[in-house]
Parts: C-alpha cells; structure tokens; sequence
C-alpha cells in the first residue's frame, strides 16, 4: 500500500516516524467518526499519536480542524429547542448570568495569579461555565485561538469531566440532595452535556429531566458569551482594530440559524437527531485533528498551569453551586 504524502500532508516525510504517522493520521480520523468513539478518547489518541510519532501533516490538520469545528458547531444547533430553552432560560435567568460572571471573574483572577494565558483561560471558563467541549469550539475560533492552546483546554475539561461522573453522585447522596437538586447541580457544575446525563441517570428519571433541560438552556449562553469574548479580544488588539470590522462568526449565526429551523418547522424534527449526530461526529473528529497537531514543545509552553487553573475554578464554582442549591438559593 503507498500514499502520496505529497498531496496529503503537503511535504514529503523524510523520517519513517513520520512516514507512519502520515499512514495513521487517516486511519485515526476514520476511527474518530465512528459513533462508539468518545470525544476524549479521539482527542487522547491525535495527541498521543503527536508525541510519539510526529505529525509531519500538522499545518493542514491544524486548517482542516478550524473549518470543521466552525461546521460542527453550527451543526449542534439543530438538537436545541429554542422553545424550551427560552422558558427554562427565562426561569433560571439570575443564577445562571450570575453564575457566568462568577465564573469568568474568578477565572480571570486565577488565571492572573497562576500566570496562564489569556486565551486558555477564557476558553477554560467558557467550557466551566456554559458547557464543556461545545462551548470551547465556539469560542475558540471566535477569539482566534491557537490550535495548542485550544486542545490543553478541551483536554483539561474532559479530564474533570470524567472525575464528575465518579464524584458528583456520592457527594450529592452525601449532601443530601433529592432528585431535583441533583439534577440541577449536575446541570450547573458539571461542563459537557454528555457527563451531566451520565451523573443525572444515577438518581433516576427526574433528576435526568432537570439536568438536560436545564443544560440545554445554559448551552444557548454559547452564542452570546462567544461573541462577547470575541468582542474583547479584539478591544485588547490594536492590529485587529486597525484592519476595520471585525470578521462575522457564521458558525455563531449557524447554530442560532438551525435552532429556529428545526424549532419552529415541526415536519423537520425527524432530521434533528440526525444532523445532531453528524455535527458531534464532526467534532469527534476535530479533536482527534486538534491533538494530532501538539507537540512536545508546545505543551512546554503551555505549561501545567491550565489544569490546575480549570481544577480551582471548577472546585469553586462547583462547590459555591452545591451550597447554593442546598441552602435554597438556586432552585
């Protein structure tokens, strides 16, 4: 079997490292849309095949990745009912704009103290406050962020997501806290959609209704913290201001774009879960690309400081949110 590494890569590979990588680049990002791959483990396997291997593909792995998770996220639209989110977003409005701008003001602070960087940091709370994974695809191509910068905060909230759904269960036994409750602090602690049902499943049907409509709701907080985080990078930079108005986010306009359409066109729902699919797959395979683009050098720079600053901040928010729904503030 031959390759033309030319054509795929752009380069020849010259080391027969990379000659293998460039063979199972491909291969990864077939095995990354099949509908048993989990995001995390596309994302493990583009960074370990990284580090290990190399990547002489990694410039166009790094372009075709900012397009697709532009696609994939306008995709992810089609799955939320803009009827529903509206009404509980109405119910929940205070605490959960409270709880965002809890979140980035002492995300900003960690992330001053700590040292990391600016990006990182606001995709970190992005991913905290809203909704995991999908929120940092839709903020990161809105505040430019790099392809390095972007993986180190994916990986660090799927990491803490996987501690979610060992933990939140006996702690919310521990608490105290009925179904409802339960539900409602795995919709507000927890980052991914996918986590907050798997931890919401252990106390039953009621719990697993409040948690998805509830994370629903929130995921809609997408469009406007995106554009808003785009809007402030952009103040902060003086060669982005000089060049005029600033680019219109598509995906953004996308994602509310397929929204209405499959909410308000009711012959269309049966296509909703399809596209919901196709968009997550898509992503899948975005993560695997992103962490096939990492290398040693770039998680030297990088540095150890982002897990620790999205491990403080997710331990305050999560815990601030528990004392909350327990002394019956948020409810």
């Amino acid at each position: 079997m031959s390759f033309d590494f030319r054509a795929l890569c752009g380069t020849q590979p010259e080391r027969p490292a990379h000659r293998a990588a460039a063979v199972l680049l491909p291969l990864g990002a077939a095995a990354s849309l099949l509908p048993w791959t989990p995001p995390w483990a596309a994302l493990l396997g583009g960074t370990l095949l990284a580090l290990t291997l190399g990547n002489p593909c990694a410039g166009r792995a790094s372009h075709v990745a900012r397009w697709l998770l532009q696609l994939a996220v306008a995709g992810l639209g089609a799955g939320v009912n803009l009827a529903v989110v509206a009404r509980v977003g109405a119910q929940g409005l205070g605490y959960t704009l409270t709880g965002l701008l809890a979140t980035f003001a002492l995300g900003a602070l960690l992330a001053r103290a700590l040292g990391v960087g600016p990006k990182v940091a606001a995709l970190v709370c992005a991913g905290t406050g809203i909704c995991g994974g999908s929120a940092i695809a839709a903020a990161a191509p809105a505040i430019d962020a790099p392809p390095a910068e972007t993986s180190v905060a994916l990986a660090v909230v799927f990491l803490l997501n996987g501690v979610a759904l060992l933990v939140f269960p006996p702690l919310g036994a521990w608490a105290g806290l009925d179904a409802h409750q339960f539900g409602l602090w795995c919709a507000l602690a927890i980052h991914d959609t996918s986590s907050v049902t798997g931890a919401a499943l252990t106390r039953g049907h009621e719990a697993l209704a409040i948690a998805t409509t509830v994370k629903l709701a929130r995921a809609l907080w997408i469009v406007p913290v995106a554009l808003a985080l785009g809007a402030w990078f952009r103040r902060g930079n003086r060669t982005a201001s000089a060049l005029g108005r600033p680019r219109v986010p598509w995906f953004i306009v996308g994602f509310v774009a397929m929204s209405a359409l499959f909410t308000f066109v009711p012959a269309l729902h049966p296509l909703a879960g399809w596209i919901g699919h196709g968009a997550r797959a898509l992503l899948t395979l975005t993560l695997f690309l992103i962490g096939s683009g990492l290398s040693r050098a770039v998680l030297r720079n990088v540095g150890f400081r982002p897990l620790v600053h999205a491990l403080l901040l997710w331990l305050v928010i999560g815990g601030g949110t528990l004392l909350a729904i327990h002394a019956g503030w948020v409810g």
